[in-house]
């Protein structure tokens, strides 16, 4: 008897799969096994200032797996930069995949995720918050305002950021990040393998002026009619519709008892709304047979515009670098990759993050419900005070209010802090 044949469609995309992943090139690949620190270079960048922070080898307080290490910011209020080199390349002609796992154990309100590209010759002891870079990619979080996917591009010796909206995770568990740049000047953002942004490099970011433009010299033509509604001129207006009044005096409103005619005079009965008033009259609206549209001016071809075929390209990538400002310390960067095949990032993905993705998050309730039990002990218990104490804890009262205005005070300084940082990344 003879055996089905499997599908041929699903048996011809995973042996693609396959060879994809086969033939990657692998520029960059970091999962922070044993040597890492042989790759890495901390940068002294804040050093003399004692707030250069120092990197934890760890897996995080949670995990899926405590074999699966990274590096993790582990001092508040510090700079943290680090770098590593891989041989110089060009992805001309070729896709462009940058990926990594970040994770915010603290609970971040307040920092970034975000990790650079750097092309030529960098200073690595020197590399910090003024080192030019050829592409910012990664979370960043801000108080309420800012949770978002940093995407930016440096061209024309400016930093480009992209005008999309594109938000970020915002838990306390491990996420993947993905950008990819292809050589017909797409891109795509994704977050735990799911594509959660794609569009163009002209067009999503100001990298050119616009090839096309509104042609300045266009004018509405005069009997150009916009007016999609008019009034229908066969309606009319009802006989007596201006003779029912807006107001009317109310039924109800009886004269006063002690109402006396020659002191108070004449007395009238109070106005009410005329629930029969419709208002000024005005004709239905109807469609207009004449309705063009909206006029806009047509789109002429930019004549500052010089189309750049390479715009896609960065010659000279040569190392990764992590560069950061954090408030709260506790961010763990993993399974940094930098390849040409998209599918091996999805690979690395899948083998990393998404075989313990489940195991991370059940570490993390149980952890939470650990931490919630211990804060309940720390509770005091009821007692019957008497009226001096009550007074005791009224003026406590009053200076944990100081306190969390103080703390609110100082957090919103931090935000703004963050915020300036990343201006100057931008500038």
């Amino acid at each position: 008897m003879a055996s089905r044949a499997r599908n041929p469609s699903l048996a011809s995309l995973i042996l693609l799969s396959l060879l994809a992943v086969a033939s990657a090139k692998v520029f960059f690949e970091e999962k922070f096994e044993d040597g890492w620190e042989k790759r890495w270079v901390k940068s002294d960048w804040k050093k003399d200032e004692n707030l250069a922070g120092e990197w934890n080898y760890t897996s995080g307080k949670w995990n899926g797996n405590a074999d699966d290490k990274g590096i993790q910011t582990s001092e508040d209020y510090r700079f943290y930069a680090i770098s590593a080199e891989f041989p110089e390349f060009s992805n001309k002609d070729k896709t462009l995949v940058f990926q990594f796992s970040v994770k915010h154990e603290q609970k971040l309100d307040c920092g970034g995720g975000y990790i650079k590209l750097l092309s030529g010759d960098v200073d690595q002891k020197k590399f910090g918050g003024d080192t030019t870079y050829s592409i910012m990619f990664g979370p960043d979080i801000c108080g309420y305002s800012t949770k978002k996917v940093h995407a930016i591009l440096h061209y024309n010796e400016a930093n480009n950021l992209i005008k999309k909206d594109v938000p970020c995770e915002t838990d306390q568990l491990t996420h993947v990040y993905t950008f990819i740049i292809r050589p017909d000047a797409t891109y795509s953002i994704l977050i735990d393998n799911v594509e959660k942004q794609t569009g163009s490099l002209y067009s999503d970011w100001d990298l050119l002026p616009p090839k096309k433009i509104k042609d300045p010299e266009a004018k509405k033509p005069e009997d150009w009619d916009d007016k999609e509604f008019i009034p229908d001129p066969e309606d009319k207006k009802p006989e007596g519709y201006d003779d029912i009044p807006k107001e009317i005096s109310d039924p109800e409103a009886k004269k006063p008892e002690d109402w006396d005619d020659e002191e108070d005079g004449e007395w009238t009965a109070p106005t009410i709304p005329n629930p029969e008033y419709k208002g000024e009259w005005s004709p239905k609206k109807i469609k207009n047979p004449n309705y063009k549209g909206k006029w806009k001016a047509p789109l002429i071809d930019n004549p500052k515009f010089t189309d750049d075929p390479d715009l896609y390209v960065f010659p000279n990538l040569k190392y990764v670098g992590i560069e950061l400002w954090q408030v709260k310390s506790g961010t763990l960067f993993d399974n940094i990759v930098i390849t040409d095949e998209p599918e091996h990032a999805k690979q690395l993905a899948e083998d990393t993050w998404g075989k313990h993705k489940d195991a991370e998050k059940a570490a993390f309730e149980e952890a939470e419900k650990l931490q919630q039990a211990e804060e309940s002990k720390d509770e005091p218990a009821d007692s019957d005070a008497e009226d001096d104490e009550d007074d005791a804890e009224e003026d406590s009262d009053a200076e944990s209010k100081l306190e969390e205005a103080e703390e609110a005070r100082e957090d919103a300084a931090e935000c703004c802090y963050a915020e300036l940082c990343l201006l100057a990344l931008m500038s």
